[in-house]
């Protein structure tokens, strides 16, 4: 189908979706959980295609790999949506002026949401949840890695819909053409909104060439600040985790940032990624003291352009700071605003720490690897927005709507 015709039909589709009951969505939401499920060794199957095109050495392998596990808890995910309390209708403010009209702030749909994205087939389902729940349609643009696993997926999401009843033009995937970006990024009549999810070029692409509204789910350059005053088990559990749980996602950290008072305590901190084999690209300080206790195999000399990367794989920078404001100044030349933590016993620098980071999730003694709609209670999320408009951080289902006012009255007329 020509895009020209995938908009159209959805932009109408997005139009019958209002009318649809909350508990039909819930019931097409746990039917597409069960199809997962049942149907997961097509889906592997389908994934197998993706994957055999790919390096597995390639840092976006590990995101576009689906396992039964996987499976499972997408399918989870879907059934954690299902049971939130639907957005829609809720009153956010109500006011009665002294003329008698009543005026109501209601939270409603965008409408059509379009959502591109690089080899993450999870993206699919997630953004399908959400836009459904919340009341929106979606147009997928997937990126051509996982071309086989979405297409797959989309058919399922198009069984439980029809299953049902309901249009399957609720969700759509655009082909692999190329142009078909460029066209949906200036979709201004068919498209409410845009969001990008992928690497800091896609992110960059997008905002650059949108006429469309957007809203940025930034790349994940994640630090951890290591105090003078924290606590050596905590760290070396909390830094081991946030780089190593897994490695492709954008929360995984990227730098520890170490107080220099600490560098006796390196050893400990880092001794768990020496075990999993993680590369250090360690400053002067710290390489000075790692080099007589970390494998010489995984150990080297950082460069300027170590510090700001978002590595995606087993390795992390460290950074060696004389004070709080020195790790403060770092974290704000390098940060990608996604997320960031201190480990520290110390309140005052927690508290200085915790109000000073500009980033749409700061940890207080817990790892990044949190910053996830799931783990925020909220279902799932489409992605994390690291920009300041309208959303910040986990854009789940109230993040994907917006509000009317609605006025009532009785004749009521402006005399002035």
């Amino acid at each position: 189908m020509k895009l020209n015709n995938i908009l159209h039909n959805t932009r109408k589709a997005s139009k019958s979706l209002a009318f649809v009951e909350a508990e039909k969505i819930n019931q097409v939401l746990n039917h597409l959980a069960n199809l997962l499920e049942k149907h997961s060794g097509e889906i592997l199957h389908a994934n197998e295609k993706d994957t055999d095109r790919m390096e597995s050495e390639d840092p976006k392998f590990d995101r576009l790999l689906l396992t039964k596990e996987r499976i499972s808890g997408i399918a989870s995910d879907l059934r954690n949506v299902a049971s939130l309390p639907s957005p829609l209708g809720k009153t956010l403010q109500s006011i009665t002026r002294p003329n008698g009209m009543s005026i109501e702030k209601v939270r409603v749909p965008f409408g059509v949401i379009g959502v591109i994205y690089e080899a993450r087939p999870n993206v699919t389902i997630d953004v399908f949840s959400l836009c459904l729940k919340s009341g929106n349609c979606c147009i997928l643009k997937g990126g051509s890695d996982a071309y086989y696993s979405n297409e797959y997926l989309v058919t399922l999401i198009h069984k439980a819909l029809s299953h049902y009843g309901l249009d399957p033009q609720f969700a759509s995937l655009l082909s692999t053409d190329r142009s078909e970006v460029n066209e949906l990024l200036h979709a201004v009549r068919y498209v409410d909104l845009i969001i990008p999810r992928g690497s800091q070029q896609l992110i960059e692409f997008v905002r650059t060439n949108a006429t469309v509204p957007v809203i940025e789910t930034g790349a994940g350059i994640c630090h951890t600040y290591f105090d003078k005053y924290g606590d050596v088990e905590k760290g070396r559990n909390i830094i081991t985790n946030a780089k190593t749980r897994r490695v492709s996602v954008c929360n995984a950290l990227d730098c520890l940032i170490l107080h220099h008072s600490r560098l006796d305590d390196l050893q400990e901190l880092t001794s768990e990624l020496a075990k999993l084999e993680v590369i250090i690209h360690a400053d002067e300080e710290s390489y000075n003291k790692l080099v007589s206790c970390y494998p010489s195999s995984l150990l080297q000399k950082a460069t300027e352009k170590d510090f700001g990367t978002e590595y995606l794989s087993l390795q992390m920078s460290i950074k060696t700071v004389a004070s709080l404001e020195e790790a403060l100044d770092h974290i704000d030349q390098f940060s990608s605003r996604h997320s960031e933590a201190i480990v520290s016993d110390n309140v005052r620098n927690c508290e200085i720490f915790c109000r000073t980071v500009d980033a749409a999730a700061v940890y207080e003694n817990v790892s990044t690897a949190f910053t996830d709609g799931a783990q925020f209670g909220l279902g799932a999320e489409i992605g994390i927005s690291t920009q300041k408009l309208h959303a910040r951080g986990p854009m789940a289902l109230e993040e994907i709507t917006s509000y009317k006012w609605i006025i009532k009255g009785d004749g009521q007329i402006r005399s002035n």
